[in-house]
């Protein structure tokens, strides 16, 4: 009898335990780590609020080079060799990093250039990570339960992004090396759970491919894919110019006073709004006017960041974050549906490794925005003004990607469809 649900699966069950794991590990380490930076800058250093925001902006941008440098060669790496390697090579140097913190912290021998170089080598682990593990799906599962395995794997991300930053906040608020010990214990525990799948050496044989040409095939997939490049960009520019994920140590700390067992609430309240999605698409998934949808949650994203930005109220703006991650979720589904649905296996990882330097732009890049528009204009000034952008940006694409408006399925959309 054929299975109704990817969870049915063993092999799938593992790796969903190991995508949990891995992200949860990643969004609490991150939280710790951008609050400890904020901390050090302001009580070490005796920056202030502005100078210490633009220190969270260049953590951003460290965390960002590695990936935009390092992303083709880790696209070419899931697509020539055993993509359980390559996730679990990483996820090790991952390891190393959190034990590094976690005795650093412990030993108090943390400074900002410490925190830079382990930000950025943690930015270059996880540009290797994401490619492997998202080509992994359409190997796992059959092509008809594929749809709610993408679901079901953001519903994975979530939960780890809702209880990473919230466990972070509490164990940091204890002792602050005590959420590097925890993201250790999850590393391993997705490493060995990636190592217990089963063989999955690339489909096609890749290596007898130039990785230079490789590495052109995959950009010019994206490229001629006008469907797939409009909603890729959208997201990349509404959370590039709207992100206040970067802001949040600046309002926990010093505009809501809520210390870091808030910080990690509120980051916590982006992902609760996003799995809360990522639930309903996984018992019902989106198939029809998708497009549309997609546009309409993008400027649904822009306002619920502008009514964070202007909130004093703790349980205010807990909403609002819950109502960005909501909205975020919808653009996240469509992508990853087209991207895993709309590539053939053997380019899969370099196709998720672009995907996934649209999202690292749009985050860490975002973050170093953030951090220099909250230099200029404040924090609230940086997140108000990101909200309004990122519904510009929706406005321009609805003109220039009308194929977006127009997609009724996840099909790629023909010219002249209406």
């Amino acid at each position: 009898m054929a299975p109704k649900s990817p969870l049915a699966l063993a092999q799938y069950r593992r790796f969903w335990l190991a995508r949990g794991t891995a992200f949860m590990a990643a969004s609490g380490m991150v939280v710790a780590l951008g609050y400890q930076l904020y901390d050090v800058a302001r009580r070490v250093e005796g920056m202030s609020i502005a100078q210490a925001s633009f220190m969270l902006g260049l953590l951003g941008l460290a965390q960002f080079l590695p990936m935009f440098v390092l992303t083709p060669v880790a696209g070419v790496a899931a697509d020539r060799f055993d993509r359980r390697h390559v996730a679990a090579l990483a996820l090790a140097v991952d390891l190393c990093l959190a034990l590094t913190l976690m005795l650093a912290t412990a030993t108090q021998h943390v400074s900002l250039p410490l925190l830079f170089t382990l930000g950025a080598a943690h930015g270059s682990a996880r540009v290797f990570i994401g490619p492997a593990m998202g080509a992994m799906t359409a190997r796992l599962v059959p092509p008809d339960l594929l749809p709610r395995a993408i679901a079901l794997n953001s519903m994975a991300m979530q939960a780890g992004m809702i209880a990473g930053p919230a466990l972070a906040g509490f164990l940091y608020a204890a002792g602050p090396a005590l959420p590097y010990a925890l993201a250790a214990t999850l590393v391993a525990v997705g490493m060995a759970s990636v190592l217990s799948l089963g063989p999955l050496p690339p489909s096609a044989d890749n290596r007898q491919t130039h990785p230079l040409r490789q590495v052109a095939d995959g950009f010019v997939f994206v490229r001629s894919n006008h469907f797939l490049l409009g909603c890729v960009t959208l997201d990349l520019f509404a959370v590039l110019l709207g992100g206040a994920t970067a802001l949040l140590p600046v309002y926990a700390r010093d505009i809501l006073h809520v210390g870091p067992l808030g910080l990690g609430q509120m980051r916590s309240a982006t992902a609760l709004g996003a799995g809360a999605i990522a639930l309903w698409f996984s018992v019902r998934p989106m198939n029809s006017n998708v497009g549309v949808k997609m546009l309409w949650a993008v400027a649904a994203y822009g306002a619920a960041t502008v009514l964070f930005g202007v909130s004093r109220n703790y349980a205010l703006s807990l909403l609002a974050l819950a109502l960005v991650g909501a909205a975020d979720m919808f653009s996240v589904f469509i992508r990853n549906s087209l991207v895993q649905i709309h590539t053939p296996d053997d380019m899969r990882g370099r196709v998720s490794a672009i995907s996934g330097l649209a999202i690292s732009a749009s985050n860490e890049l975002g973050e170093m925005e953030s951090g220099v528009a909250a230099s200029l204009l404040g924090a609230t000034g940086a997140v108000v003004f990101g909200g309004v952008a990122a519904i510009l940006i929706t406005a321009l694409w609805t003109w220039a990607f009308p194929e977006i408006r127009r997609a009724r399925t996840f099909a790629p959309p023909t010219p002249g469809q209406e």
